[in-house]
């Protein structure tokens, strides 16, 4: 895992990608901390950081998308698959040097709490408890790109698909509100998630028969339901969509209020991700 690790983060620095995630990623911070807080003499550092969580939608995705898509377009991932080291030595390589980069702006962003001290008063608890809330959910975002670009050698798809499931999550309590609302709109979101479901089915069989058989199925048991038991399928999904709420927790501890059940829920969104990369890595393995 040290080799692999020690060879990702080289890479990401070879090339352009890690500075350009790194200079995106404080540059945001830089901005909205410097508007928020020096003009305006907020002591209220967590709601920059608030203001940049949106950034991570566009700049995380470019760190994820060639962990593995990248292997399997060069023809290297044979390399790595055959070689002695385990599928979680592996992920695990992978997925810490994409942490180590995203760390950078992270801890430099630790300073400026530092700098607002000197001004006035400053909790620096709320503000520290938001720092480590913003590199969990950026954390978990990453363990969802690094899952996508498991399935992919095209790293632009791994790009735009890891995009879409962040602004998916980002945008889930408007989801929400459509559902409750009960109009025909939320009928045409649960086929856009059914057909995405049915996308993804047919990259991992590398079948599109297995994909349209579970759109086909899904729309007929969504289309009976709908009609059947329209608040029982409304209840059973808002309760998915509150797990998938993956920036929720976050707004927590932007608001000070520093829960375990956040920690332990970017935890399980991450090692859950990084499990099923190493699923599809080992699928592969033995194809």
């Amino acid at each position: 895992m040290k080799a692999i690790f020690k060879r990702e983060v080289k890479s990401y620095f070879t090339g352009m990608i890690g500075y350009v995630v790194i200079a995106a990623i404080f540059a945001f911070i830089s901005l909205y901390y410097t508007a928020n807080n020096l003009v305006y003499a907020s002591p209220d550092f967590a709601t920059a950081l608030y203001s940049t969580s949106l950034v991570m939608l566009f700049v995380l995705p470019a760190l994820s998308m060639r962990s593995f898509a990248d292997e399997r377009r060069n023809k290297t991932d044979q390399l790595l698959l055959t070689s002695p080291v385990g599928i979680p030595s592996i992920v695990l390589g992978k997925y810490f040097a994409q942490l180590a980069v995203f760390a950078v702006p992270v801890a430099a962003a630790c300073v400026m709490p530092l700098i607002l001290s000197l001004f006035g008063s400053v909790s620096f608890l709320s503000c520290y408890a938001a720092l480590f809330g913003y590199f969990l959910v950026g954390a978990a975002c990453i363990a969802i790109g690094t899952c996508i670009s498991a399935l992919t050698e095209n790293q632009i798809i791994s790009y735009l698909a890891t995009f879409g499931a962040l602004l998916v999550c980002y945008m889930i309590n408007s989801i929400q509100t459509l559902f409750t609302s009960g109009n025909t709109m939320a009928f045409i979101v649960f086929c856009v998630i059914l057909a995405v479901a049915a996308v993804l089915v047919g990259l991992l069989c590398k079948n599109v028969t297995a994909g349209s058989a579970v759109f086909c199925v899904g729309a007929v048991v969504l289309v009976l339901l709908f009609k059947l038991r329209p608040a029982w399928l409304l209840t059973a999904f808002n309760q998915g969509l509150d797990a998938l709420a993956l920036f929720d927790p976050f707004i927590e501890f932007v608001s000070g209020m520093f829960t375990l059940s956040g920690v332990i829920y970017y935890l399980s969104v991450i090692a859950l991700f990084l499990f099923l990369t190493g699923q599809a890595l080992e699928r592969r393995r033995w194809n």
